[in-house]
């Protein structure tokens, strides 16, 4: 048998993939109807909306590169984005319904954040969600420099806490948001006076105690970051 087989390899990848959709897709479920207008920011292979799209109106893919995206198979109802500068997308003002990203916000610098957290401000319309999915600062780091540094300073430009998003999220103008404790598929909605509380608590403890902590799958669920914001 030989493990590293393209094969198997492929299979493998593909089995990864299918799982990490599933999981996502627990969570969006929620806010997903026939005619949600559907924008991913950050859709990487598209493989997340090529499931949604089964069940909505309308998806549209977004991401920086064309070569990650290149074999990307949508169907009829899903239209692939490459983004020219990074972060303005090219829809009109009000046209979606729901905007996801996963694993995005800490890769951006933070102006560039700032920008496109308002472009998914424009592009959504009065009662739509977006919900965003990004580790949380104080678990962290979550990138390379985890082995070297308490602070992200690898592929990760920046990562979060949930008081920082909501103040940033609240500056381009969401007045409603809500926090989702869990992982996997599985999430409880907690006030975010709560989440705050919680942060502070953590934010007492040392790097090495937080760590050790976080290895706790309970603790994992609190100290992550899915954000949910209503336009």
């Amino acid at each position: 048998k030989i493990s590293d087989h393209p094969q198997l390899t492929e299979k493998v990848n593909s089995q990864t993939r299918a799982r990490a959709v599933a999981q996502q897709m627990r969570l969006l479920k929620r806010f997903l109807m026939g005619d949600t207008v559907f924008v991913e920011i950050g859709a990487g292979d598209c493989a997340l909306s090529c499931v949604v799209a089964s069940r909505v109106k309308k998806v549209y893919a977004v991401d920086v590169s064309p070569e990650i995206t290149s074999n990307a198979q949508l169907p009829s109802n899903a239209q692939l984005i490459i983004l020219k500068n990074g972060t303005d997308i090219p829809l009109t003002s009000e046209t979606t319904t729901l905007a996801y990203s996963y694993q995005l916000m800490e890769h951006l610098h933070p102006d560039d954040a700032a920008i496109q957290l308002h472009e998914v401000y424009r592009v959504l319309q009065s009662g739509g969600h977006y919900v965003c999915v990004t580790p949380n600062r104080l678990s962290g780091p979550h990138d390379i420099s985890c082995y070297f540094d308490d602070m992200a300073t690898g592929f990760h430009l920046k990562e979060y806490t949930v008081t920082e998003l909501e103040a940033l999220f609240r500056s381009v103008g969401f007045t409603q948001l809500t926090f989702y404790a869990g992982g996997k598929g599985v999430y409880i909605r907690l006030p975010l006076f709560v989440v705050r509380a919680i942060e502070k608590l953590a934010a007492c403890l040392s790097t090495a105690l937080r760590k050790k902590l976080c290895r706790n799958v309970f603790a994992r669920a609190f100290l992550g970051v899915t954000l949910v914001a209503r336009k």
